[in-house]
């Protein structure tokens, strides 16, 4: 058999094609050994991508695997696929961290730690965020409350879960990590308070795009829900958790609001009820308490805990 010759006679040159054929698996045998399955995975072949030679194909955007690539995933028609993704990754994460209940903390995120400096916009904001400081210490030794609970279960049930952010939030987290306790930070990015504060386990530390699937999160494990003093964030999450156990699509379960003055300040209940756009034994859905113990109390009566 004649070689194969160009019209100059010369042999062709090895074309990209040729080069790509001759990468090798960098695999060794252990890892291939972890396959789950026949199937070549993701990981392994994303290694094998990065020896591919660099041709006008091979650096096209076109050309980079659809899950490795950044700018595909961002589409506008990948936003159900990113929805399922958020989902997916918390809850997996959560499972592999043996998290079966949590306790979940709402609250202001303006509200100071005692001695410090308010970030209100005037004088009377100030003034009531000062006056409110003292939620912060509440917030701090209720989770720890519910860090001890939590501990008997190996941290598997009652878990402390808040927002993530400053404010209420950092107290639940600081109260769980002033007991060696994790606890779970559920942080959203936002154009403020974006960074997680620094008591959240970092391994139970996530961050979200979506509110929606940032909301399930806070649902799906929650043995009880405490709402703190706060704003349009915290009244939101408070209402879907009651709006989800009146329609029956939650299970019942303790709904705490600290600081009673405030929440009847800030929402007339009874004039719901009296309005009839709510029964009047929906306002049975939720308890109030003033102290760490009231609130823990109230859960631990529930569930019948020693």
């Amino acid at each position: 058999m004649t070689k194969k010759t160009t019209k100059t006679g010369k042999k062709p040159a090895k074309t990209s094609a040729s080069k790509s054929s001759m990468v090798k698996d960098p695999l060794t045998k252990q890892q291939l050994s972890k396959r789950h399955g026949q199937f070549r995975s993701s990981k392994e072949d994303m290694k094998l991508v990065k020896q591919v030679p660099e041709t006008p194909q091979t650096t096209s955007k076109a050309y980079s695997l659809a899950f490795d690539d950044r700018e595909f995933m961002t589409r506008e028609e990948l936003r159900p696929v990113r929805l399922q993704l958020e989902l997916l990754k918390t809850e997996m994460l959560m499972q592999e961290a043996g998290i079966e209940s949590t306790v979940v903390l709402f609250g202001g995120a303006r509200i100071p730690a005692p001695g410090a400096k308010p970030g209100g916009a005037n004088e009377i904001q100030n003034k009531n965020l000062k006056a409110k400081a003292h939620y912060y210490e509440v917030a701090r030794k209720f989770a720890a409350l519910c860090s001890k609970q939590s501990k008997k279960t190996g941290y598997s049930e009652f878990v402390v879960c808040s927002g993530g952010g400053p404010g209420v939030m950092e107290a639940a987290n600081k109260g769980a990590a002033e007991l060696g306790a994790p606890s779970i930070g559920l942080n959203i990015v936002l154009p403020h308070e974006q960074a997680p504060n620094s008591y959240v386990t970092p391994e139970l530390s996530f961050q979200f795009h979506y509110f929606a699937i940032r909301k399930m999160h806070f649902l799906m494990r929650a043995k009880a829900i405490t709402a703190f003093p706060g704003g349009f964030g915290t009244m939101d999450e408070l209402f879907e958790t009651l709006t989800l156990i009146q329609t029956q699509r939650a299970a019942p379960m303790p709904v705490v609001l600290f600081g009673e003055e405030f929440w009847r300040k800030i929402i007339n209940f009874e004039a719901l009820a009296d309005e009839g756009t709510i029964s009047p034994e929906d306002l049975d859905l939720f308890k109030f308490a003033e102290t760490a113990e009231q609130g823990w109390n109230i859960i631990k009566d529930w569930w019948k805990l020693s």
